[in-house]
């Protein structure tokens, strides 16, 4: 056996790999090398758990972001469903999928999910390794919450809210696909999300009960709420905050956002949630009752018009 500290791996190429990645972890890799992970979970808390798959030409190309920011992106995704849930993060497991031929040049990998780690606030308790034709993530995470935000909890009469500033991912994949160049406040809201877990905290201690992460757009996302809380959700989209040079019809489609939707029966001070964080939240609609759906506003008059989602293999 070969030892790395207090953690002892078997001879060959995978383990040899696996050692590499740990050393870059540093002190955020945990108990990495038993069968399982142990999680210590506080008194009266549930545990909640998600997984997310980036693969490679359907979720991102290798010509449009390096390994860091693939590594990142991946790992971010996956935290930002804890955040749509209200939970602290706690960890990650990671499963590598990688081509033989690139596997001693992924190092740089290993940096981009320690860095989305780090910005987190979790540590990294092992995950698993194979080979495959192209270079995939899969990226467990779980974290712990007493009062989770879920997406049947939106009710009549609650405020509709969005962190942050939209259209920027969007914009980004659009300019790459033309080969066009991409303003650096469009590739970095592309390349590096933030998973919102500190501000989902924040929100859920202040009355908000519904929430999800936005990854398919604006307005698909708050379908899926519309749907699973059986509610009709006005969504006044001049009312979001876009990045410079993306109207607001595009950045409510845009996908790959990362950031929150929520809801609230009482109002959420936005001031103190910028003064905070620094982005905004915004008050950007109303739940009401009527046939589950979304109805989008503009200057105070309705949209008659069908936007649609993200479509992941629609842009690489």
């Amino acid at each position: 056996m070969i030892h790395d500290g207090e953690i002892a791996f078997g001879p060959g190429e995978e383990f040899r790999f696996i050692r590499r990645l740990i050393r870059r972890f540093g002190q955020l890799a945990v108990g990495i090398g038993d069968d399982a992970a142990l999680i210590h979970v506080p008194r009266d808390n549930m545990v909640a758990i998600s997984t997310d798959t980036s693969v490679e030409n359907v979720h991102f190309r290798r010509d449009w972001l390096s390994l860091d920011e693939i590594g990142y992106r991946a790992t971010t995704a996956a935290l930002s469903d804890l955040a749509a849930m209200g939970a602290s993060g706690v960890g990650i497991l990671v499963a590598l999928v990688t081509p033989p031929e690139s596997r001693k040049n992924l190092d740089a990998l290993g940096d981009g999910i320690a860095r989305a780690a780090v910005a987190a606030g979790v540590r990294i308790y092992g995950g698993d390794t194979s080979r495959g034709p192209v270079l995939s993530l899969t990226v467990t995470v779980f974290g712990n919450s007493r009062d989770a935000m879920r997406r049947d909890a939106a009710r009549a009469g609650h405020h509709v809210y969005v962190t942050g500033v939209f259209g920027g991912p969007g914009a980004a994949v659009r300019a790459l696909a033309d080969g066009a160049p991409v303003p650096a406040a469009w590739r970095d809201r592309f390349a590096n999300p933030r998973a919102r877990i500190r501000e989902a905290r924040w929100v859920a201690g202040r009355a908000a009960r519904a929430a999800i992460d936005i990854s398919d757009g604006l307005v698909a996302d708050a379908a899926h709420v519309a749907a699973a809380s059986n509610v009709r959700i006005a969504l006044h989209i001049d009312r979001v905050p876009t990045v410079q040079g993306v109207d607001a019809i595009a950045a409510a489609q845009s996908g790959e956002e990362y950031e929150l939707l929520l809801t609230s029966a009482i109002p959420i001070d936005c001031v103190a949630f910028a003064d905070r964080f620094g982005i905004p939240l915004s008050d950007i609609g109303a739940v009401t009752d009527g046939a589950p759906g979304v109805q989008l506003m503009m200057n105070g008059v309705p949209l008659e018009i069908e936007l649609r989602g993200y479509d992941h293999f629609g842009h690489v």
